[in-house]
């Protein structure tokens, strides 16, 4: 892409707050794209070939969104962590095994989205963001859910497609968790925690494709307490 092309669509984001470059073949971050720093308050580079996210991210102080999914990156730089007005961060579709060790800093997170990536874990990091409502890591290697998870502020967390086996009792007591995604993993129904059912806020649990059939569900103690919540909450999905 040219000079001129980056150009042009530097000034549209002047004016507009907005840089969308998507599809290009970009291969590294634009550095040009530092000029506007205190002007961007989205930023969309997704489907390119991006390896890495360099350090001056840490400048885009005014950002609300960051959107990369469907590029190469492996790693994120600390100073992403710097973005105290970030509410959206879409990371679908890279290389990430890992979160940086300050990503609880992002105090406006609102919405996560890291599918398809490579993390093995539930990150204890997202434990500290107080404004999460989604967060999506279907589609990565995770196998166990740990106790760090109940302290998780979220809305909605989705695990589908990982390979989860175990999960920690404490996520019944997330404070704010409605909906929870667990299609496509390797739960036997033993390992399920029958107190999501019978003492947790969760009013929408999707288990299908696990190591058990769905009807088994029906026979767990509390139950009934839970389609209780799904009944009562599911005029708000609808």
């Amino acid at each position: 892409m040219g000079n001129s092309a980056l150009k042009a669509h530097l000034e549209t984001a002047q004016k507009t707050g907005v840089f969308q470059l998507t599809g290009k073949g970009l291969t590294e971050f634009p550095e040009d794209l530092q000029k506007l720093a205190s002007n961007l308050r989205t930023i969309d580079l997704s489907n390119n070939k991006i390896e890495l996210l360099p350090p001056l991210i840490g400048k885009f102080s005014f950002l609300k969104s960051l959107v990369l999914n469907n590029n190469k990156l492996t790693a994120l730089p600390e100073e992403l962590c710097k973005l105290k007005k970030l509410e959206t961060l879409h990371l679908n579709g890279n290389h990430l095994r890992q979160l940086p060790s300050a990503f609880g800093q992002l105090s406006a997170l609102k919405t996560l989205s890291l599918s398809g990536n490579q993390l093995r874990t539930v990150p204890t990091q997202l434990c500290g963001l107080r404004h999460l409502d989604v967060v999506d890591l279907s589609k990565n290697q995770i196998q166990n859910v740990p106790d760090t998870v109940g302290e998780l502020q979220a809305i909605e967390l989705n695990l589908n497609q990982n390979q989860i086996s175990q999960i920690s009792v404490q996520i019944s007591h997330c404070p704010r968790l409605k909906v929870l995604r667990l299609e496509e993993n390797c739960l036997e129904l033993s390992m399920l925690p029958q107190s999501i059912l019978s003492d947790s806020q969760i009013s929408l649990l999707a288990v299908e494709g696990n190591l058990f059939e769905i009807k088994k569900l029906r026979e767990l103690e509390g139950y009934d307490k839970y389609m209780e919540r799904f009944t009562a909450t599911k005029k708000k999905f609808a």
